[in-house]
């Protein structure tokens, strides 16, 4: 587990009301307008500090490309990154980053996209997302908190009109992430 900032919990629950907020009334929202009248925010996992974990830092300095498989049965390219080593609930993990091809590492975030025990029963069945953006390029050896209360469902979650990358099979968790958006309907 990671050291919690004081004010952690409020911080993040401000952060899902003014979500919740842009849902409801953006005109942007993804959320269907005939969908909007019946929504009253979405559902979360109570913030838990334990799914906050200290992840070990391994970069690919020659990424691997991959073809990640879109909700619309496309496909779109993603550089393997940065992989993510880190214990949960007593089990190792391993997890990948991503980015699209010629991005910078020390500038755009990194894609964090994942599915595990939670997927479809509880959580959105195409998986769940995490972006996370660094104040500096990220080396072999960093350690860095990587915190799933800030998982959250992609925009093809709440209509089919958006296209989203769905996690690659070596993100398929086996453990279960109760943390982050849960699916909204």
């Amino acid at each position: 587990m990671s050291e919690t900032p004081p004010g952690w919990a409020d911080e993040l629950r401000a952060s899902r009301a003014e979500k919740d907020e842009f849902l409801d009334t953006h005109r942007q929202s993804p959320i269907p307008p005939e969908k909007r009248d019946e929504f009253d925010g979405l559902a979360y996992f109570e913030p838990d500090p334990e799914y906050r974990v200290e992840a070990e830092v391994t970069v690919h300095d020659e990424p691997e490309q991959l073809e990640l498989d879109t909700s619309d049965g496309r496909s779109v390219r993603y550089d393997r990154v940065v992989t993510f080593d880190f214990e949960l609930n007593g089990n190792d993990v391993e997890l990948h980053g991503y980015q699209q091809p010629d991005e910078d590492l020390a500038e755009a975030p990194i894609f964090v996209p994942f599915r595990d025990k939670t997927t479809g029963p509880v959580t959105y069945d195409g998986g769940r997302y995490m972006d996370l953006a660094t104040e500096r390029a990220l080396e072999t050896g960093d350690v860095i908190p990587l915190d799933f209360n800030l998982a959250y469902s992609p925009f093809c979650a709440y209509s089919e009109t958006f296209s989203c990358p769905l996690p690659p099979e070596e993100n398929w968790l086996e453990v279960a992430i109760e943390a982050g958006e849960k699916d909204w309907q």
